[in-house]
C-alpha cells in the first residue's frame, strides 16, 4: 500500500530524515518506534503532504504522491490522526466526527458514522457535548473516528497512547487491533515499544533520522539488543 523509497526530509536547511525506506502492506499493523526528536512527526508529515520532502519517492497503492496536495493525500485515502488529538473543542463530538468526512466519504457519512460509534460507544453517549470538555482517552477515540469518517485505506497513528492513563493506553491498543481486525491497515508511530510491537504485524526502529532496526515484530520485541538500546531493559 505504502512505499517510501530513501525519504530525507526536514525543516528549512535542517535535514531530520536521512534516508528512510518503509513499507506498508494491505491488512498489516506497522510500527515506527522512537524516543522524541528522531523523526517520527516529520516522516508523518511528509507522508500526510504538510511538507514535501528534500528528496526520495512515496508511493500510495502503486502511485507516486510525492509533493502533492495533502487534501488530494486525503482524497486517495491515507489519513493522519496528529499527535495531540488536535479536536475542534467548541464543536460537540458529532460534528467533530462529521468533519471528517469533509474531503472523503461524505456520500456514506450515516454508515461510516454508524461504524465508528460500533467501535467507540462512548462517543454516541456523548454526541451534543462539547469536545473540549471530554476526557484525554475520550478525545483520543474521537480523533481515531474523526480519521475513521474518512475511509482510510490506510490510517496513520502518531502517539494515540500519549498522555493517556495505562488503564486507557491498554484498552486504546485493543481498539487499535479491533480495527485491524476488522481490516484496516495502520502505520503507528509510538514510543510506547512493548504494547506497540505486542500488535503490531512488522516494526522500524528510528534513531538519529534513520532506520536503525527492522522486522517481524515478535522477533524485535525478543532482540537483546533493542531491549538494551531502546526499551531500558
Amino acid at each position: 500500500m505504502l512505499e517510501i523509497k530513501n525519504l530525507r526530509a526536514g525543516y528549512g536547511e535542517v535535514e531530520i530524515l536521512r534516508g528512510i525506506d518503509l513499507n506498508v502492506s494491505k491488512g498489516e499493523i506497522v510500527a515506527v518506534l522512537g524516543s522524541n526528536g528522531v523523526g517520527k512527526s516529520t516522516l508523518n508529515n511528509n507522508i500526510s503532504a504538510i511538507y514535501k520532502p528534500f528528496s526520495g519517492s512515496i508511493h500510495f497503492l502503486g502511485e507516486d504522491i510525492t509533493g502533492i496536495s495533502s487534501s488530494d493525500v486525503v482524497r486517495r485515502g491515507l489519513i493522519h490522526v496528529p499527535e495531540g488529538r488536535r479536536v475542534f473543542p467548541n464543536l460537540n463530538v458529532k460534528e467533530n466526527l462529521e468533519l471528517g468526512s469533509l474531503v472523503r466519504g461524505k456520500q456514506r457519512r450515516q454508515q461510516n458514522l454508524d461504524r465508528v460509534v460500533s467501535i467507540f460507544p462512548r462517543l454516541k453517549e456523548r454526541f451534543s457535548q462539547a469536545a473540549g470538555t471530554l476526557s484525554g482517552g475520550e478525545q483520543q477515540m474521537l480523533a481515531i473516528g474523526r480519521g475513521m469518517m474518512s475511509e482510510p485505506e490506510l490510517l496513520i497513528m502518531d502517539e494515540p497512547s500519549l498522555g493517556l492513563s495505562p488503564l486507557l493506553v491498554e484498552e486504546m491498543f485493543g481498539l487499535i487491533q479491533q480495527m485491524n481486525r476488522e481490516g484496516q491497515a495502520i502505520l503507528l508511530m509510538e514510543q510506547n515499544a512493548v504494547q506497540t510491537l505486542a500488535i503490531a504485524h512488522r516494526a522500524y526502529i528510528i534513531e538519529n533520522g534513520a532506520v536503525a532496526m527492522k522486522g517481524q515484530a515478535r522477533d524485535l520485541a525478543q532482540d537483546p539488543e533493542l531491549k538494551r538500546r531502546y526499551l531500558g531493559l
